[in-house]
């Protein structure tokens, strides 16, 4: 979750005013600064952690790996005081995804014995934790209904279209194999369906990227989810 004034949700307004102290009480958990190397784990799948990781600024990647050897990548997110830990901190359940750096990042380590005993004394912020939990929920649920019920392709398209109008809460990576698992499938099937997009002249490759060449086609596909 992100450690900034929510601005959505039933108690925005609340937090757009109180936010100084959920700023200033998180803060003085921090017990220590780490510095992570691009490639290193911030948390571990199935890791059982007892603290939590403030990323000020710099960027990650989120992935989750399963018994059969398939990997599925969530994607990279661009940290502006984002907080990993909370989901764990409330249930005290292994951790869920790895966590990789993806930029070498200075952290603020937080003992969640420490958090614990600050929201015993401010127990308002857990208001401000349940609302930014919440909304970060309803995000991966998103994330991962489409890519369950849609088509490779469709969710190509919805990708690139949201790119554009940048309001995707992740984004995706420069290598092919990662945007393959990004999308919950293999490289060649992920060629496969860049390569519907293509025919239907609504993307090309570039330099090794995606470039869109019919915005209001990939609007409307995207808006009817069928070519």
């Amino acid at each position: 979750m992100q450690l900034k004034p929510l601005t959505q949700g039933r108690y925005s307004q609340e937090w757009q005013s109180d936010y100084p102290l959920v700023e200033r009480v998180l803060l003085s958990c921090v017990s220590e600064q780490r510095r992570f190397a691009p490639g290193e784990a911030l948390m571990q799948q199935g890791q059982k952690l007892n603290q939590l990781v403030l990323v000020p600024s710099g960027k990650i990647a989120m992935s989750y790996s399963a018994r059969n050897g398939r990997n599925f990548q969530l994607g990279t997110l661009k940290c502006d005081s984002q907080l990993f830990g909370e989901m764990e901190f409330f249930t005290q359940n292994p951790c869920q995804l790895d966590i990789l750096a993806q930029t070498t990042l200075t952290c603020g380590i937080i003992p969640a014995d420490k958090l614990q005993q600050a929201l015993g004394e401010h127990p308002r912020l857990a208001l401000f934790f349940a609302s930014a939990i919440a909304i970060d929920y309803q995000d991966t649920v998103d994330i991962f209904t489409r890519r369950m019920l849609y088509p490779i392709s469709y969710n190509i398209a919805y990708d690139l279209y949201h790119q554009q109008l940048d309001d995707l809460p992740v984004s995706g990576f420069n290598k092919g194999y990662l945007e393959a698992e990004r999308f919950g499938t293999t490289a060649r099937v992920y060629r496969r369906a860049i390569q519907s997009l293509e025919d239907a002249g609504l993307v090309r490759r570039s330099k090794g990227k995606l470039e869109i060449m019919d915005l209001k086609a990939l609007q409307d596909f995207v808006e009817q989810g069928e070519l």
